[in-house]
């Protein structure tokens, strides 16, 4: 494994690591997917729903930039420390349920109700995720195969995707909330 030497390497390597959330000793994913509930969080302060996309979308290409040039730096593939694809990839899991509460205005719900009364939708979805990132079921377990930073977050991405449809299956549309 390579050290980062300059400035622009030592915090493309510390964002890429998830801001610190990727020097966890144990479970450096679980730990990116705690702060992943963080970004989530901040997302829900956006505006409205297009904002919020633009914020899952924006991070996506940060994080195909980040991981990739980690991966260069390091010279490592997909290092486990480096969890800015989990904490993008978390936001994912909750679209429908962004959609389905945004109220009447076309505001988000927000934060204190989604962490009270539905609490429990937050930890179901961050369950979901760490199981179909874990488990990688095909074709999650495929797409790392992609070049670069691409392969790194792909996974994660596709991880969210798999989770917000069990999510909008078992909890949103069916008229839980």
């Amino acid at each position: 494994m390579n050290r980062p030497q300059s400035a622009r390497d030592r915090f493309i390597v510390f964002a890429a690591k998830g801001f610190g959330a990727g020097y966890a000793p144990k479970a450096p994913g679980t730990f990116g997917s705690i702060a992943g509930i963080a970004w989530f969080a901040l997302l829900l302060l956006t505006p409205n729903l297009t904002t919020y996309v633009i914020g899952c979308v924006g991070a996506v290409f940060a994080s195909v930039y980040l991981c990739g040039e980690a991966e260069r730096i390091l010279g490592l593939k997909d290092p486990g420390s480096v969890v800015i694809d989990e904490i993008i990839a978390l936001p994912i899991c909750y679209l429908p349920y962004v959609i389905n509460g945004r109220a009447a205005d076309g505001s988000l719900p927000s934060i204190g109700t989604t962490f009270t009364e539905h609490a429990w939708l937050v930890v179901a979805g961050f369950i979901l995720f760490r199981l179909f990132d874990i488990l990688k079921p095909p074709p999650i377990y495929q797409i790392q195969d992609l070049p670069g930073g691409w392969g790194v977050t792909a996974d994660d991405v596709l991880a969210g995707a798999f989770a917000a449809g069990c999510l909008a299956l078992l909890f949103v549309w069916p008229g839980i909330l």
